[in-house]
């Protein structure tokens, strides 16, 4: 089928990737009068999803189609907050969506934890964020603050993630941390 040839091989040999396309643009427009349009992902990954231990939906920080989808398809949600003000507000909208997904589309869908990023513990309010969501996230937040990291944000640049373009640095540390 198609959406094999949509995935490569990296650097990593543990590593495939989908690329998101300029074509994904068009898709909340494309999807929005067809039938069970929420779970058009997750009858993609239904053809490789035996092939992989883990998949990763990386998306973007609007609520629309396409993170409808990837919210229907997945079985946990693990969620990225930059230790900003404006940040926490957003985590709020996405947990009443992560509600109404669960309720409507998904019963299965948990929720893995908020991952503080950009974190620097000499900012003030870094330091309230990070007490915020410790506060009102006492189960499901994670103890690993990915730093600021310069290493991190020239990664992409150099087409490469951070594991691969620097593994000692702050960043790809606590990534790893993460991971585990």
């Amino acid at each position: 089928e198609k959406v094999w040839d949509a995935i490569y091989d990296t650097s990593l040999p543990f590593l495939h990737v989908l690329p998101a396309t300029s074509d994904l643009v068009a898709a909340d427009i494309e999807l929005v009068d067809k039938q069970g349009r929420e779970n058009y992902l997750k009858k993609l990954l239904a053809i490789v999803g035996s092939q992989y231990d883990f998949i990763l939906l990386d998306c973007p920080p609007s609520l629309g189609l396409i993170t409808l989808n990837a919210l229907c398809a997945a079985t946990e949600l693990l969620v990225p907050l930059q230790c900003e003000y404006y940040a926490l507000e957003g985590v709020a909208q996405l947990l009443k969506t992560f509600e109404l997904v669960r309720k409507r589309f998904n019963t299965g869908l948990q929720l893995l934890g908020v991952v503080m990023t950009m974190y620097d513990g000499r900012n003030r309010l870094n330091r309230h964020v990070k007490r915020e969501i410790r506060k009102c996230f006492p189960k499901h937040h994670f103890e690993t603050l990915v730093p600021r990291n310069v290493r991190v944000s020239e990664a992409p640049s150099h087409g490469k993630p951070v594991i691969t373009y620097d593994v000692k640095s702050k960043g790809a540390e606590a990534y790893l941390g993460l991971a585990k």
